[in-house]
C-alpha cells in the first residue's frame, strides 16, 4: 500500500508598519470652527436665523472630527479616536437637529436634544478625566465643553440664559485652535514650539 505523501504550503505576510500623519490638529480645527460658530449663537452675535450654521457644524465639527478620530484608530490612540469620534457623532446630531427643527414642517419636543446632551455630558466628564493623562490644552478643553454642555442642559429643560455656554465655546474654539497650530507647529518643526502642557495625571 502506497503511502500518500502531503505537502504543506506556508505562506508568510510580512507586516509593514503603516505610517499615518498626526491627525489631532485636523480634529482640533473642526471642533475650533464649529464651536466658535454656536458660540456666535449663543452670545447674540448673530441672527435667531440658524440655517447657515448648518454646514460648518456638519462639515468642520462632524466630518473632520470623524475623519481624526478614524485616523487616531489606526495609530491605536483610544483616547483621540474615542474622543474625536463622538464629537463628531454629537456634531451629525446638532446639524441634523438644527435641520429638522428649521425646514422639517413637523412637530418636535426639543426636550429629546436636551436629554442627547446630558448622555453627551456623561462621556465627556469620562473623557476629561481621562485627558488629566494627555496634556493640560487637551484637559481645559473637554472642562470648557463640560461646562458648555451643563448650561446648554440647563437651558433647554429650564430657559437658562446659554450666553454663559457662548462663553465656554468660545473658550472652547480659542483653545482648540492654539492646540491644533501647537500640533502642527511642533509636529513640522520636530520641536516644541508651542508647549501643550505635561499631562496632570500620572498613574
Amino acid at each position: 500500500m502506497a503511502e500518500k505523501s502531503t505537502i504543506k504550503s506556508e505562506t508568510t505576510v510580512k507586516d509593514f508598519p503603516m505610517f499615518t500623519a498626526e491627525p489631532a490638529a485636523l480634529g482640533l480645527i473642526g471642533l475650533a470652527v464649529a464651536a466658535l460658530v454656536l458660540a456666535s449663537a449663543d452670545l447674540g452675535l448673530t441672527s435667531s436665523i440658524k440655517s447657515l450654521m448648518i454646514p460648518w457644524v456638519l462639515f468642520f465639527g462632524a466630518t473632520a472630527q470623524l475623519i481624526a478620530g478614524t485616523m487616531e484608530f489606526k495609530r491605536k490612540n483610544i483616547f483621540g479616536a474615542t474622543v474625536f469620534t463622538t464629537y463628531a457623532m454629537t456634531m451629525y446630531s446638532i446639524a441634523l437637529t438644527l435641520f429638522i427643527t428649521i425646514f422639517a414642517d413637523v412637530e418636535f419636543d426639543i426636550t429629546y436634544y436636551a436629554y442627547g446632551l446630558i448622555a453627551i455630558l456623561i462621556f465627556s466628564i469620562i473623557a476629561t478625566v481621562a485627558s488629566l493623562m494627555t496634556n493640560k490644552i487637551f484637559f481645559s478643553i473637554l472642562i470648557f465643553v463640560d461646562l458648555a454642555v451643563v448650561i446648554l442642559i440647563a437651558h433647554y429643560l429650564y430657559n437658562v440664559s446659554a450666553v454663559p455656554a457662548g462663553i465656554f465655546l468660545l473658550l472652547t474654539s480659542v483653545f482648540s485652535f492654539y492646540g491644533a497650530s501647537a500640533i502642527l507647529l511642533n509636529t513640522m518643526a520636530n520641536k516644541t514650539i508651542l508647549p501643550l502642557g505635561n499631562s496632570i495625571w500620572k498613574p
